[in-house]
């Protein structure tokens, strides 16, 4: 099959979020991207999806190429674009097969909780929805003024069950004084799973020190700053597959059972969010299971989402090239 031709077809894709989700970086109010269809000689079809790919990136590969031309490009191309490869050329190779098993649905989601004073009022329906010794939430933080965020903080605590579970993600917004003021606020508080992030992506030695106080899981570290050693991390990963490139090695770091590598969603459309909730299936499998964090309501409805790859193409733009 190394030499034989494979048929790339692709759509565009956009969607607006139902709500802005702000973070220390900014409001996120869309996203756009490509969708893959990947067809080989005997008929079988392998399905990607490319986020935030400029049109142009397209023209680096051709409508047909051999298999082992595509694996050898992979390692060169922008990581949207290995993702979409990497993710269609698994299921060609069977994942997701009947004979594999099948595409695993995701265990409970973390709930992700809005920044700012929205963040009350959220908890408050995800306590009514969620029974207490299985709810996790996340809190988006580092995306208002700290002074506020400290106070509600307070609330939230007094607030949350005692058997449920916090992690609070300041994408890489807080500095050095700022992080250490909330893990003093937090030094005793056994119900936070981690800080995601809570220093620049670059700041090793910050995150480090952070770490030997309470538990930090790296997010933006992790593809922001690839020279950084993290091989050695004592804490968390958080990953996000389809911001990443080729998936296939983290599915087989998840299938030998690698610990503390929670699985994050990048907002996909049906097609990415059925690969990753299988990664995040297999992680609840594995030496340390987690609460995925899928971002449960901040998509759109419609057939764009749907686990049926036929039908997230159909609702897609046209195919490109016509």
């Amino acid at each position: 099959m190394a030499g034989r031709a494979l048929r790339l077809s692709w759509r565009p894709f956009a969607f607006a979020l139902p709500r802005a989700m702000v973070t220390s970086r900014g409001a996120l109010l869309e996203r756009r991207g490509w969708l893959l269809r990947l067809e080989d000689a005997e008929g079988r079809v392998g399905w990607g999806e490319a986020q935030h790919l400029p049109r142009a990136a397209l023209a680096l590969l051709g409508c047909l190429q051999p298999r082992g031309s595509l694996e050898r490009q992979l390692p060169l191309l922008p990581p949207p674009l290995a993702f979409a490869l990497g993710m269609a050329l698994a299921e060609l190779d069977g994942l997701g097969s009947g004979a594999s098993g099948g595409w695993r649905p995701a265990p409970p989601s973390a709930v992700l909780l809005p920044a700012g004073e929205a963040v009350l009022p959220a908890l408050e329906q995800a306590m009514a929805a969620v029974a207490g010794d299985s709810l996790c939430v996340k809190w988006k933080v580092a995306a208002a003024a700290d002074q506020l965020e400290r106070r509600l903080l307070r609330q939230l605590l007094e607030r949350l069950p005692s058997s449920a579970r916090l992690r609070l993600d300041a994408n890489g917004g807080w500095d050095r004084a700022t992080a250490d003021g909330w893990a003093a606020a937090l030094a005793e508080e056994q119900r936070l799973d981690w800080l995601e992030q809570p220093l620049a992506p670059a700041d090793a030695e910050g995150l480090r020190a952070l770490a030997a106080r309470l538990p930090v899981a790296l997010d933006e570290s992790l593809r922001d700053c690839p020279e950084l050693d993290v091989a050695g991390w004592p804490g968390w990963q958080v990953r996000r597959p389809a911001a990443e490139a080729d998936p296939r090695p983290l599915l087989q770091a998840l299938l030998a059972g690698t610990p503390r590598l929670m699985i994050s969603t990048a907002l996909e459309t049906g097609i990415g969010r059925r690969l990753v909730e299988h990664l995040a299936a297999l992680q609840a499998l594995g030496p340390t299971p987690a609460a995925p964090g899928l971002a449960p309501g901040w998509r759109p409805a419609g057939e764009l989402f749907s686990r049926d790859p036929q039908a997230a193409w159909a609702a897609a733009g046209p195919e490109w090239p016509a």
